[in-house]
C-alpha cells in the first residue's frame, strides 16, 4: 500500500513507514494513493462474516501485499477482543456501542490495532509516541502500549478540562507511560505535538511518532466497526441508513466516509458537534474560521481546529463527492442535558457525546429512514456529570473502579514548546 502526503504529494511512503512516521512533511497527513472498493456481491459476503474475519479483509484491502492476510488477521484478533453491539433506542433509531474495550472508549479499536501493527512490523530502535488527548485517546493509547519494550508514550492533555475518571484511567499507570497536564486547551496540546514533529533534532533523537487519529493505522481500524454495525442491522434498516457521528478531531467521521467509499451503502452522515462548531459553520457558509475553543460538558469534542478535516476534503475530492452532501449540526450544553434526560426516559443511559449525536439524528431523520448514532464512551467515564443530570447513581465498571483511588502521576507544564522540549529530552530514550 502506498500513501502520499496531502500537503506534499511527492512524499510517498509504504504503510509500514506511514505507521512509524505518523505524519509527513509540513505536518501533512498520509492518505491512500488508491482507494479500494468492494462490489455489491463482495459487500454482501463481508456482512455475513464474523467481525474479526471481516475486519482483516477490509484492512488487507488497504495494506495490500505488505502483510499477508493471515498476519493481518492475527493483529486484528489481538486488537479487537471485545464486542461492538448495536442497541435499539426506538423503532427507527439505534446506537453502536463502541465502549466495551479495556478503556471504555471507541479509541480502543484504533490504538490497539496500531500497537499490534508496530509489534508485527518490528521496532529496530526505541520510539517515543507523542500524542494529545481531549479525554479518551490518552487512556486508549496508554493501555494499548503499556509495558511494550522500547516504546515510550508521552500524552499531553488539557489540565482540568477532562473528567476526573478519564484522567485516572491513564494518568496512574507509570512505567513507559508519561502523562503531562498542560495549562491550556486541547488545541494548545495539539499545537505542541505539531511543533515537536517540526523539530528535526527531537525527531531524530527520540524517534517521534504519533498515536492520534492522524496516524493512518488508527484511522483504518475505525472503518471496521461501521461494517460491523451494518451487519447487525435488519435489511430494511440497511437500505436507508443515516449515521450520526459525534465529532471533535473528525477521525471517526473520516473513517465512516472511508467505509462508504469502500462500498458500504450509507445514505448520509451527520457531523455532530458541540459549541465548537468550526466544521458546521464551514459547511454552511464555506468559510474556515476557527474560534477560540470553548469548554463544554462533551469535552472530547472541544476541538476548534480538527486535524482530520483535510482527509475528509481529500476523500471527497478523490471520490468526486460534494461536501454539501454531508449533514451537520451543533448542540449546546443546555440541549445536551435535556437530551440525556430524554434518552433516560426511553430507558437508555447516555453520556454527553452520544447524546449530541442522538439529538441531531432525531431532529434530522426523515420518514422511512433508519438512524444509527455512535456511542463513543461509557457513561460512567462521566459519572459525576451524568449523575447530576439524572439524579441517580451510576455503578463504576471494574476497570474504572480499580483506578479511581490511585494517585495521579502526571507532570504539569505551561503550553510552551520550550517546556515540552525540555521534558521530552529528560525522558528515557
Amino acid at each position: 500500500m502506498k500513501l502520499y502526503n496531502i500537503k506534499e504529494h511527492n512524499e510517498q511512503v509504504s504503510f509500514a513507514h506511514a505507521i512509524k512516521q505518523g505524519i509527513g512533511r509540513q505536518q501533512g497527513l498520509f492518505f491512500p494513493m488508491a482507494l479500494p472498493e468492494f462490489t455489491l456481491i463482495e459487500i454482501e459476503a463481508l456482512l455475513k462474516m464474523d467481525f474479526i474475519s471481516r475486519s482483516a479483509r477490509i484492512l488487507s484491502a488497504y495494506i495490500g501485499d505488505e502483510l499477508p492476510l493471515a498476519r493481518v488477521f492475527k493483529c486484528v484478533a489481538a486488537a479487537f477482543e471485545f464486542l461492538a453491539p448495536v442497541v435499539s433506542i426506538s423503532d427507527d433509531i439505534a446506537t453502536l456501542e463502541l465502549f466495551h474495550g479495556p478503556t471504555l472508549s471507541f479509541k480502543d479499536f484504533g490504538s490497539r490495532f496500531m500497537a499490534q501493527m508496530l509489534i508485527e512490523m518490528g521496532q529496530e530502535h526505541p520510539v517515543t509516541i507523542l500524542t494529545a488527548t481531549s479525554g479518551d485517546t490518552g487512556a486508549a493509547v496508554a493501555h494499548a502500549f503499556y509495558g511494550l519494550e522500547n516504546v515510550y508514550i508521552v500524552i499531553l492533555y488539557p489540565q482540568r478540562k477532562i473528567s476526573p475518571l478519564q484522567e485516572k484511567l491513564f494518568c496512574t499507570l507509570g512505567g513507559n507511560i508519561h502523562t503531562v497536564a498542560v495549562d491550556g486547551d486541547f488545541d494548545a496540546c495539539q499545537l505542541l505535538v505539531k511543533q515537536a514533529f517540526d523539530d528535526k533534532e527531537l525527531k531524530q533523537i527520540l524517534g517521534l511518532n504519533s498515536a492520534n487519529s492522524i496516524n493512518i493505522s488508527r484511522l483504518l481500524a475505525q472503518i471496521c466497526y461501521y461494517f460491523e454495525a451494518m451487519a447487525q442491522l435488519p435489511p430494511r434498516a440497511r437500505n436507508q441508513l443515516v449515521i450520526s457521528v459525534p465529532s471533535g478531531n473528525f477521525g471517526n467521521l473520516t473513517a465512516g466516509l472511508m467505509a462508504k467509499s469502500l462500498g458500504l451503502p450509507v445514505k448520509r452522515f451527520i457531523a455532530a458537534t458541540n459549541a465548537n462548531d468550526t466544521v458546521p459553520r464551514f459547511l454552511r457558509d464555506g468559510q474556515w474560521r476557527p474560534n477560540t475553543t470553548i469548554a463544554t460538558m462533551s469535552n472530547a469534542m472541544d476541538v476548534s481546529q480538527p486535524n482530520n478535516w483535510p482527509r475528509v476534503e481529500e476523500l471527497c475530492r478523490c471520490k468526486n463527492w460534494q461536501l454539501n452532501t454531508l449533514a451537520y449540526g451543533c448542540i449546546d450544553d443546555a440541549t445536551t442535558v435535556e437530551t440525556i434526560q430524554e434518552m433516560a426516559a426511553l430507558g437508555y443511559i447516555s453520556e454527553p457525546h452520544a447524546a449530541i449525536a442522538y439529538r441531531l439524528l432525531r431532529d434530522q431523520l426523515q420518514p422511512s429512514e433508519f438512524g444509527l448514532f455512535l456511542g463513543t464512551a461509557h457513561p460512567a467515564k462521566f459519572k459525576e456529570l451524568v449523575e447530576s443530570v439524572l439524579g441517580q447513581n451510576l455503578q463504576l465498571p471494574q476497570v474504572l473502579a480499580a483506578r479511581a483511588a490511585l494517585s495521579l502521576l502526571s507532570h504539569r507544564m505551561p503550553a510552551q514548546f520550550s517546556s515540552l522540549r525540555e521534558l521530552l529530552l529528560a525522558l528515557p530514550h
